[in-house]
């Protein structure tokens, strides 16, 4: 009994003890978010490379922990590779390798993947073709059986090219309907012009998907489908000897192919700013995109830049957003980026802002886009981009199809695979001095190209008062159009 007695003595006074600790602790801070620690060094997986006797270069990463393997495969058979009179021919031709490939259908070709427990997909964006495999390690060789077949043996079924015409079809039916997709479509034709590989629709007009034939798509695969034109990645659960043994299994036949890469001349000069105004009766919002020719991923500025854009309208912290969405409530949301390429696509600030709103906002996107140019960044601002950037990449390799998304980055953009390697330390290294040195010389406010859909009736008026610049009415493409 005695002993019972003392434990329990022992306990009340451990936590009498405690509660006294407690209560004499100092409360938290509440009216200060907490101090930001510097960022942890981030060790990454190496890329092992070869290039096999047919040219097609292989990287594999090594990710024992989960058993699955992830495949990105890369072809440099994107849009700018459409011929001039077929825009949308690219994305056109990767939607259909896998309606139907080595004697099987649409339906099985589908249906063999999901029994294996596998994800395929199969895109193009405006510089390439991506192909991705995700599948167990135990089903990764009947997995890249399939993938091979699709991306080696495409059977183009008329059935199919007609079905998935008339699908595109109707999609161009729905997009006349979807401000957010006209903008990008008008802003681009704004932007580069008709004759710029950028500057045409990615995925065709009406006039060029009436014009899709198995003809042209046959074509366009033998053309720019070929190793000498493609690069892979293999990651997760696979060794690179593993890797390598069915990569020259399944794709070392793939014939060579003489493939010349695209013509993309430069961007044209920007005009002088100018509102753009596609005309869409009765919308509730009004869709406004600013901008014109931006630089490549390899350009030197290009850190600079990444900490100037979050600042600008990158993150939702941003000024942009602050501005527009905190401040004023005219919009879910502004943002601004740079597309990034091989070759320089656009910047651009954006936002859907409310109809009666749309001169207000136009007001405040200028009034920021001057003031990264024209003030310099405060330190705590700087600083907080620069740790948003450096604390976040960490969650860019969490996964096997991340580490493929980041390392397939760089190798579509030619950039070293080892670049992340110097990547946290050349973004800490930015300066309020390079921000402002960046902004001034890659945002130009009087040669920004101004794209709004809207209702035209009740927004032009208070366009027009602004004295932003002459007003021109464009049509969905982004030609021009009668009022």
């Amino acid at each position: 009994m005695r002993a019972r007695t003392s434990t329990a003595a022992s306990a009340a006074l451990a936590l009498a003890v405690a509660l006294a600790a407690s209560a004499a602790a100092a409360p938290p801070d509440r009216t200060r978010p907490p101090a930001l620690g510097a960022p942890p060094a981030l060790t990454l997986p190496r890329v092992q490379t070869r290039t096999l006797p047919n040219g097609l270069e292989l990287g594999v990463v090594e990710m024992h922990e989960t058993p699955v393997v992830h495949v990105t495969l890369i072809v440099r058979a994107g849009s700018v590779c459409d011929p001039a009179d077929l825009p949308g021919l690219a994305t056109f031709t990767a939607n259909m390798l896998d309606e139907g490939a080595g004697g099987r259908g649409a339906l099985a070709v589908s249906d063999a993947f999901e029994f294996l427990g596998a994800q395929f997909s199969a895109s193009a964006s405006r510089e390439n073709a991506t192909l991705t495999l995700h599948v167990p390690k135990r089903q990764f060789a009947a997995a890249f059986d399939l993938m091979a077949d699709v991306v080696l043996r495409p059977d183009f079924p008329d059935s199919e090219i007609v079905r998935q015409r008339e699908l595109r079809k109707n999609q161009l039916l729905q997009l006349r309907d979807q401000p957010t997709a006209i903008s990008p479509i008008a802003f681009n034709a704004v932007v580069f012009g008709a004759s710029h590989p950028f500057g045409r629709p990615g995925g065709g007009t009406d006039a060029s998907t009436e014009a899709l034939t198995r003809a042209r798509v046959v074509e366009f695969w033998r053309r720019w489908y070929r190793p000498g034109h493609a690069r892979m990645l293999v990651v997760g659960d696979v060794t690179p000897s593993e890797a390598a043994a069915l990569v020259r299994k399944r794709f070392g036949a793939w014939a060579r192919g003489a493939v010349a890469a695209p013509e993309v001349p430069a961007a044209p000069a920007p005009g002088p700013r100018a509102i753009h105004l596609v005309d869409k009766p009765g919308a509730a919002q009004s869709v406004v995109r600013i901008g014109h020719a931006g630089v490549a991923r390899n350009h030197p500025d290009h850190y600079p830049l990444l900490v100037m854009n979050t600042i600008l309208g990158g993150s939702f912290t941003s000024r942009l957003n602050t501005n527009l969405r905190e401040t004023h409530g005219y919009t879910y949301g502004a943002r601004s980026s740079w597309d990034w390429g091989r070759w320089a696509g656009p910047f651009a600030a954006f936002a859907s802002v409310q109809t009666a709103k749309t001169d207000s906002a136009l007001i405040e996107f200028m009034k920021e886009l001057r003031r990264i140019r024209d003030e310099g960044v405060p330190a705590a601002e700087l600083d907080k981009a620069k740790s948003y950037i450096a604390l976040g990449l960490p969650g860019s390799f969490e996964t096997t199809s991340d580490v493929a998304s980041q390392f397939a980055a760089l190798w579509s953009n030619d950039l070293p695979l080892d670049t992340y390697d110097q990547y946290l330390p050349k973004i800490m290294a930015v300066t309020a001095a390079d921000v402002q040195r960046v902004a001034r010389a890659h945002i130009d406010p009087d040669r920004l190209a101004i794209v709004i859909v809207g209702d035209r009736k009740e927004i032009e008026p208070g366009l027009a008062r602004l004295g932003e610049g002459p007003i021109v009415h464009r049509d969905l493409w982004g030609a021009e159009a009668r009022p």
